[in-house]
């Protein structure tokens, strides 16, 4: 486990948390169904930077659709950013009961539920995440379709869905309403279009908290009644904010960092 600077992933005790990679890359980039703007994502452009040898060291990619195919199986293990498991993470995380209660990201350089990652792979960080009641662990997609098979999901995991339009959110608050989990959250970052929470496809007490924040690189911010809406439209349903860092230029300092009780 590494700390990281995602200011939402807080221990329970409101510290900065921590990340946890025991999956690595996305098919999405390959296939043309990355929702990322066209633009490479930071797990991309790490994952093809200075974490390029050290991710084609690990040979342990998943499957390719045609498994006959040597072309696919060598651009697989020549891509960087094709998903790759680390056997290795996911049997060191700590599992003992001493020490400080962690809040954990699982996979910020991945997608736990995203398409063409295995359901072995899913089921051995699921079954550590159990295995550690201690912790909290967030879980965020944007798959929010692939849930459903996954639920209930573990006391302490925390489960989101990445939703950047008003489609995406259409889709992920009726995942939500049907998946089990203790805490249940959704993630406009970045926030790219108007979104109403009053949608008829938004069923009252869906989810439990709500992330803002704007696109880096390139940076493109929403306009700020985009946000405002949000915030009032989550206050009327007693949400907790929690506004990004990235939101200051627009917001300034008065920022709603907000963390479910």
């Amino acid at each position: 486990m590494n700390r990281t600077s995602i200011e939402w992933v807080r221990n329970p005790d409101g510290s900065p948390g921590y990340t946890f990679n025991p999956i690595t890359g996305c098919i999405n980039h390959t296939n043309g169904l990355c929702k990322g703007g066209g633009f490479p994502c930071y797990a991309y452009r790490l994952a093809n930077g200075r974490l390029k040898q050290r991710y084609l060291a690990n040979l342990n990619t998943a499957p390719v659709a045609n498994p006959d195919s040597f072309q696919q199986a060598n651009d697989a293990l020549n891509d960087p950013f094709y998903p790759r498991f680390w056997s290795d993470r996911c049997n060191r995380i700590d599992m003992g009961p001493v020490g400080k209660p962690k809040g954990i990201f699982v996979c910020d350089m991945s997608d736990l539920f995203g398409i063409g990652i295995p359901e072995e792979w899913t089921h051995r960080v699921l079954d550590r995440c159990k295995d550690m009641p201690h912790h909290r662990f967030y879980l965020l997609t944007k798959q929010p379709q692939n849930l459903i098979k996954w639920s209930p999901f573990p006391s302490n995991c925390w489960v989101g869905v990445t939703a950047t339009n008003q489609k995406a959110h259409n889709e992920a608050v009726v995942v939500l309403a049907y998946i089990e989990a203790n805490t249940k959250f959704i993630s406009h970052e970045p926030l790219l279009e108007h979104i109403s929470l009053h949608s008829p496809y938004s069923p009252e007490g869906a989810y439990d908290w709500d992330i803002l924040g704007a696109q880096t690189r390139p940076t493109l911010y929403p306009r700020i009644e985009w946000v405002e809406e949000v915030v009032e439209a989550a206050d009327k349903a007693d949400i907790p904010v929690f506004q990004k860092d990235n939101l200051k230029p627009l917001l300034g300092n008065n920022l709603r960092q907000e963390l479910p009780q």
